[in-house]
């Protein structure tokens, strides 16, 4: 899971590093100077709490996100009390991962960010609101993040395989029209009763969006 998470951040061109123990883990944070930190709690050596309070006590304001497989609410708010700035629960979309970072990212620029545009059509980041031209759209989860990964790379040509990997979770099996039919309803839902046409499929690659 370590190693899929730097792919992931990698592809969105960030650099990530890696470390399995909380005491190494600790170091490292103490040490060096980064953007955010992802953060396990199950750690062998120090575990990821105290991995938090070491840096709260220390007064080091790096953002972190909590990620871990424990879904009871006492441990997110024992996470968020000890500092941390966000939680996220295994099994968790890398699309959404990445949203996140991002958003961390820019509140400790101070730039406050909560909409994605493309043209007419809108997400919103806080309440997962999707509009065109000022009409709601109902998405499914998947539709969701199928179209966030559009909106996050405008422009860029996405294969079939990258789609699956991203959205899916998996490997694309070359047998299975999936990504397919789920393109053909997220254009239903966002293009089809619009002039101007968003989504575009790129003959022989894949898929993209692009702005008008």
């Amino acid at each position: 899971m370590a190693a899929f998470i730097q792919s992931g951040l990698a592809e969105q061109g960030w650099e990530a590093e890696i470390c399995h123990d909380g005491n190494e883990g600790l170091a490292l944070a103490t040490a060096g100077s980064y953007e955010a930190l992802v953060l396990d709690l199950m750690l062998p050596g120090l575990d990821g709490l105290g991995i938090l309070k070491e840096l709260r006590r220390s007064s080091n304001p790096v953002p972190v996100i909590i990620l871990t497989a424990r879904g009871d609410v006492d441990d997110r708010v024992q996470g968020l009390d000890h500092g941390a700035d966000d939680y996220l629960a295994k099994p968790f979309s890398m699309i959404e991962l990445v949203a996140r970072l991002k958003a961390l990212a820019r509140r400790r620029s101070g730039e406050s960010v909560t909409m994605i545009r493309c043209g007419d059509l809108t997400v919103n980041l806080q309440t997962r609101e999707v509009k065109r031209d000022e009409l709601r759209i109902e998405l499914t989860a998947r539709e969701l993040e199928l179209l966030l990964l559009f909106l996050g790379s405008p422009g860029r040509v996405f294969t079939r395989t990258q789609l699956c990997e991203h959205v899916w979770g998996y490997h694309f099996d070359p047998g299975t029209n999936v990504v397919d039919v789920a393109i053909q309803r997220l254009r239903r839902k966002v293009d089809e009763e619009h002039a101007v046409k968003l989504i575009h499929t790129v003959r022989g690659t894949g898929y993209m969006m692009k702005a008008p």
